[in-house]
Order: structure tokens, then sequence, then C-alpha cells
């Protein structure tokens, strides 16, 4: 491939999509979670984070359309010397994949301890 040949503003682009992927996954589990957590474990209170994870994939995809808005931008307007992104989409993904471990954690530990033997 000749040098020529590469366009800087397909890899803000490929990267947003991936975003946008991870997060529709985030709101698949987090709908499913919403509608069977409620059923399975008796208590309506467990609706609340399904929707946690709905809020938090909501927030990844803002601030991913944000940030390729920029990037795309900068990319565009200045070339090689664009600004590198931020890193509060990382740290959005960060927090809600610590808050997914916790949550499992928790129904680990009240499916073993409420299990019937």
């Amino acid at each position: 491939m000749r040098p020529s040949d590469f366009d800087k503003g397909l890899q803000p682009e490929r990267t947003e999509l991936a975003w946008r992927r991870t997060m529709l996954s985030i709101a698949v589990g987090s709908i499913v979670a919403m509608r069977l957590l409620p059923t399975i474990l008796g208590n309506p209170l467990w609706f609340l984070p399904g929707l946690i994870g709905l809020v938090g994939a909501v927030t990844i995809w803002r601030i991913s359309a944000h940030r390729y808005r920029r990037v795309s931008h900068a990319t565009i307007t200045h070339g090689d010397r664009a600004i590198l992104p931020d890193g509060k989409l990382t740290l959005a993904l960060a927090i809600m994949a610590g808050g997914i471990g916790a949550f499992g954690l928790v129904v680990l530990v009240l499916v073993t301890a409420y299990a019937p033997l």
C-alpha cells in the first residue's frame, strides 16, 4: 500500500464503530437483565442493575459519538497535528466494567447463599 492510499479519517471511524458495538452489547445485556432478574430472583428491585447498565450504555454512546466528531474534525482540519482523544471514554467503560464485575459478584454470592441444596 502506498502512503497516499492511507485515509486518516478511517481509523477514528473504525474506533467509533467498535465503541458502538460495545455499547450495543452492554445495552442488550442490560435489557435482558431488566427482563429476567426480577422474575428469576423474585424482587422488582433487581430491575435497577439493568437500568443502570442501560444508562451507562447510553453514556458510552454519547461520549464515543462526541469523541469521533472531535477527532474526525481535528484530523480533517489539522492533519498529522491532530489532537489526541481524552480518556473520558476509557474511564466510562472502566467504571462500567467495574460495576458489572461487582454486580456479578453480588449475584454469585446471593445465588450461592439462597440456592436450594
